[in-house]
This record gives structure tokens, sequence and C-alpha cells, in this order.
């Protein structure tokens, strides 16, 4: 079952006949493993990767670090989750080191994104600081390269 995550990992859209033959398995024996990884919840979705950069659409991506307090009882989960149910929120991490939760979010500018953080998330019971960093471009994500340049662009040396 390994191999047939490792695949749709690599590339979503594989069709169970494409994913049958490089495993060299029954289009039935694959179907049956993906119906019960997405019933074991090991598949959870099917996503596009899409590099926003190339489209019209205007967005930014800005990581934010959150120290919090934990909860007695629950620890970070539950103010993890009152973060993760916004939609603007991409992701949400537990973190280890200096901070303790990383939340990635989107907007259509950096205003709107900082004023999510300064009304939404600074706010939030138990948040004691907030770090905002902006994302000024993507290199790769989701171990996708968006834009590999094999030109040489450094000046020569004239000695």
């Amino acid at each position: 079952m390994e191999e047939i995550l490792e695949i749709l990992e690599k590339n979503a859209r594989a069709g169970v006949e494409e994913i049958a033959l490089m495993l060299d398995m029954s289009v039935e024996e694959v179907e049956a493993a993906i119906k019960k990884l997405e019933e074991d919840k090991v598949i959870v979705g099917y996503n596009t990767l899409i590099n926003w950069d190339n489209s019209s659409k205007e967005t930014v991506t800005a990581l934010i670090e959150l120290r919090v307090t934990p909860q007695r009882g629950q620890g970070f989960d539950k103010i993890a989750e009152r973060i993760y149910r916004y939609p603007q929120v991409k992701a949400c991490y537990l973190m280890s080191g200096s901070f303790d939760l990383t939340v990635i979010i989107e907007g259509k500018n950096m205003k709107e994104v900082a004023l999510f953080v300064a009304e939404k998330l600074a706010p939030l019971e138990g948040v004691i600081s907030t770090s905002t960093h902006f994302v000024l471009k993507k290199y790769k994500d989701d171990g996708v390269i968006f834009e590999e340049n094999g030109k040489d662009d450094r000046e020569a040396l004239r000695l």
C-alpha cells in the first residue's frame, strides 16, 4: 500500500489502471486498496498544487509563529482547533523550539493578512505572542520546483 501512496503523493491524477500497471497489480486490487486507505483516513484528500504567481489572482502567503499557553487537560489541541477552523488558515502545525504553533495563511494582500493576525489570532485566549513572516517568493512547494532557471545569470569577472 505504501507504493500506492507514493504514486498518489507525486501525482494525485494517476488513474487506477496506471497504478495497477506500475505495480503489477489488478485494477480491482488497487481500487480496494485506495478505498481502504480513504476509509482509514490515510488518504484524506486530493490536491492540486497551483503556482498563483503565474495566474491573475493576487495572493499573499504568510507564516505566523505563535507562542501560546496550553490549556489544562487539552494541551495545544483546543487553541489549534480554534485557529485551523478559520478559512484563511491553510495549515497549522504544533512545533518544537522557541514557539508553539506555525500557522500558514493566505490573503488578498499584506493588509488583509495583518488585520487577520491583529483581529483574529492575537486576541485569542491563550495566545501570548505572534510573529508574522510574509512569503516573498516560492521556489519550491510540496516537493515541486516552481521556476527552474537553467541559465547562469552571474556576471563574468574580468581580470
